[in-house]
């Protein structure tokens, strides 16, 4: 191994940012929530896209071909956003992305974001984010039919199916929360 004999200078970039190239003929405005298109390229969000970030401004790549521009991203932060039925209780929840603006708690389908830090008003929180986390792990697919809570029902001696399948169901929901947080 060989170690440094005299100064190297370094390119570094301040802040949360990151850059990635843009799919073919599509339009990412500023503000707009970024999806990676499963190829590499960014896109406007669709539903359980991996989440790269926020456009910091506006790319027009409708023209060009995929690559030819690249989107800025705010890639971690917090953000004040619109997020349908937020309440002031809501503090702490996972928050979910369906497209580049629609905001929501409910998971399925869904692409996480981040979780609530502040109600600010009826339907509007602030939101900490973080696109640089990744993870390889997969949800999984609950097919106990159960109906899942957030108490596990207890185990005895004498138990029912359907406590086992609630439990199952419930421990599925809370695993995929966990697994959508680090992505």
């Amino acid at each position: 191994m060989t170690t440094l004999a005299t100064d190297k200078p370094r390119a570094y970039e301040l802040g949360e940012f990151n850059s990635f190239p843009v799919i073919a003929a599509d339009i990412i405005y500023e503000g707009a929530v970024v999806g990676d298109n499963a190829s590499g390229f960014a896109r406007p969000l669709a539903a359980a896209d991996p989440f790269l970030g926020f456009a910091q401004e506006k790319v027009d790549n409708s023209t060009g071909a995929a690559g030819d521009k690249r989107v800025r991203v705010h890639d971690a932060g917090k953000i004040v956003l619109p997020i349908t039925s937020l309440a002031i209780t809501d503090r702490g929840k996972p928050v979910y992305a369906s497209d580049d603006d629609t905001f929501t708690l409910t998971a399925t389908g869904n692409t996480y974001i981040g979780m609530v830090v502040r109600w600010i008003s009826t339907g509007i929180g602030l939101i900490a984010f973080n696109a640089k986390r990744g993870g390889a792990i997969t949800a999984l697919t609950d097919s106990s039919g159960g109906t899942a809570a957030d108490t596990l029902p207890a185990i005895e001696g004498t138990y029912t199916e359907a406590t086992i399948e609630t439990t199952v169901a419930s421990l599925a929901r809370k695993v995929n929360l966990l697994i959508a947080m680090q992505k």
